[in-house]
């Protein structure tokens, strides 16, 4: 039987694993594509470090979300387009269950702030984000973001 490994990371460490990763990501493989007039789909961008980081860094900074996009800010590239999947917590953390997959995100009351997170970034900038209902059939998922993704290029 394999033994679990649990690994305590400091969260600030944490973050910077993450912001490094991020770092990493966009030299690597995102700026050589935009370079070479590709489109770039990224899963779990910066909205996604901000909001799961900024939940876990809550009790250790003033406002981590602005410091963590203070962070990013002058390096990061923005995206033209975000899906945000709305699922609520409750359904997020069941299907993780289901999967035999829950992490220490995948906590109930941790994702009810995550979840708030998104949606004041999303607020904060509505052109760019369109928010997907994530709790209906993966088909449906799939056909609206095809329909928005097709939409957006058009108008390109």
């Amino acid at each position: 039987m394999e033994k679990a490994i649990k690994l305590d990371t400091d969260q600030l460490a944490e973050l910077f694993l993450f912001t490094a990763d991020h770092a990493e990501h966009l030299a690597k493989i995102v700026k050589p594509a935009l370079g070479g007039g590709k489109s770039v789909i990224s899963d779990r961008y910066s909205d996604s470090c901000y909001a799961y980081q900024g939940v876990t860094l809550q009790n250790h900074l003033k406002n981590p979300l602005e410091w963590i996009k203070n962070l990013h800010r002058d390096w990061t590239i923005v995206p033209d387009l975000t899906f945000l999947f709305d699922i609520s917590p409750e359904i997020s953390v069941e299907r993780c269950l289901m999967r035999g997959n829950q992490s220490k995100f995948e906590k109930l009351e941790f994702l009810r702030k995550v979840r708030e997170l998104f949606f004041s970034l999303a607020c904060e900038d509505p052109e760019r984000f369109i928010i997907i209902d994530a709790s209906c059939f993966p088909e449906s998922v799939e056909t609206e973001v095809t329909e928005k993704v097709l939409e957006f290029l058009r108008r390109k």
